[in-house]
């Protein structure tokens, strides 16, 4: 939770929250609609936006104030726009017996909702944090084909095998590398309210063992920023990915002589190209400046960064730039840069990608980055306590062939959060 209330607040907000979540999590719009202001008017209706609907629809529905409703607007327009409200998320309006609005409550996000009461002669708003219990879960599994198939290709499932893969994506590419066999062991903060599971937080910890080698990641607060780190202490985050995007295979390899399949000549092919679908996002290697952004060419559209210690890289043949990438501005690792595509002198979709350090056309394959910044000395002995027992809790884990469901074991550990 990103503040702390005080005790009382937590207990009316957790009071509040837990009937307000416990009467919204399953509803379907059941409430009848009201023809007008009848002394028979229900004291609450309940449901869930549908899509394309706003709460000028909602109220004219259920023949509500539109006066009222611009009275919250104007109430919650500090907080949360009222006119922005999302299909899939719930609502609550609780009514007096005259049909007047005594309090509206909406869900914002998976972290906050919004409440508007009646404050007379107006309304008050406020937003307010979802009081989640915080339990660590323990995960693991055997890979059979790619971690999404083995945690679960949907919902907090997959979330979590992205998160994973994002931690270790500097050693490990998880479209390419894995091999049946491979294994994990994963400890991952769970939110829980009224006793069920609703969502995964960070990752505290993880294990992957893949082809033989066994790579680590502790969370741990440092200087006040949040990152992995391994057994040692150093940072998992290096200067750049080890791939610009998600890809099926790679076509040609970095080669001084290669047939090239158009021309049929040999030439040089100073870069990798990725094979995926048209339109698969194409990420930032690493922090950078843009330094070309248009046509180029046999290399279709083209998107050139600079990076530090005289790196440069390229990203070709691209269907379309994304929006805000334009020589001069900056980008951060990560940052999606433009759309696979097959402009320029192509056979098919693909990306191109090439990297050279201060004119130096290197293979994207075999380069050899350093690590960020690791623990500072004066917190390592905070760091190896946490890390002692997290790796006390990864090493219980026994990982198994099949899917575990969100939510399915609990085991409390620390964590310096």
């Amino acid at each position: 939770m990103k503040r702390i209330l005080s005790g009382f607040a937590i207990m009316i907000a957790s009071i509040a929250v837990a009937g307000y979540l416990s009467s919204c999590s399953s509803l379907k719009d059941s409430s009848t609609p009201l023809p007008g202001k009848t002394s028979a008017a229900p004291q609450e209706i309940k449901g869930v936006v549908k899509p394309g609907e706003t709460m000028f629809d909602i109220f004219k529905r259920y023949g509500l104030s539109i006066q009222e409703l611009f009275s919250i607007r104007e109430a919650s327009a500090g907080f949360h726009r009222i006119k922005k409200i999302s299909a899939g998320q719930p609502y609550r309006i609780r009514l007096d017996s005259d049909n007047n609005v005594l309090s509206l409550t909406y869900r914002i996000d998976d972290e906050t909702f919004l409440r508007v009461t009646r404050a007379d002669p107006d309304f008050r708003a406020e937003k307010i944090e979802i009081p989640f219990e915080r339990k660590a879960g323990i995960v693991g599994g055997v890979i059979e084909t790619s971690l999404y198939d083995s945690l679960g290709n949907a919902g907090e499932s997959a979330l979590l095998a992205y998160a994973v893969a994002d931690i270790f994506s500097w050693d490990i590419d998880f479209t390419t590398d894995l091999q049946p066999g491979d294994s994990y062991r994963i400890v991952v903060e769970e939110h829980w309210l009224d006793g069920r599971f609703q969502r995964y937080g960070d990752v505290l910890a993880a294990e992957f063992n893949n082809d033989g080698t066994t790579y680590r990641a502790f969370r741990f607060e440092a200087n006040g920023n949040a990152g992995y780190f391994d057994d040692n202490g150093n940072s998992l985050r290096k200067a750049f990915l080890k791939a610009p995007l998600n890809f099926r295979r790679i076509s040609s390899g970095f080669s001084r002589s290669r047939l090239h399949p158009i021309l049929k000549i040999r030439r040089p092919h100073l870069g990798v190209d990725y094979v995926a679908p048209a339109g698969t996002p194409v990420s930032a290697l690493g922090d950078g400046t843009v330094r070309f952004a248009g046509w180029k060419g046999a290399n279709g559209r083209l998107v050139v960064l600079s990076h530090s210690r005289g790196f440069k890289t390229y990203y070709g043949h691209l269907s379309r730039i994304a929006r805000g990438i334009r020589p001069g501005s900056r980008v951060r690792q990560g940052d999606v840069i433009g759309y696979v595509g097959a402009t320029g002198r192509a056979t098919g979709p693909h990306l191109h990608f090439q990297v050279a350090q201060n004119g130096r056309v290197l293979n994207p394959l075999s380069i050899k980055l350093p690590r960020g910044i690791g623990i500072p000395k004066t917190e390592m002995a905070d760091f190896r306590k946490l890390r002692a027992g997290m790796a006390e809790t990864l090493a219980s884990i026994v990982p198994s062939p099949g899917k575990q469901a969100p939510g399915e074991t609990q085991k409390a550990v620390a964590s310096n959060r």
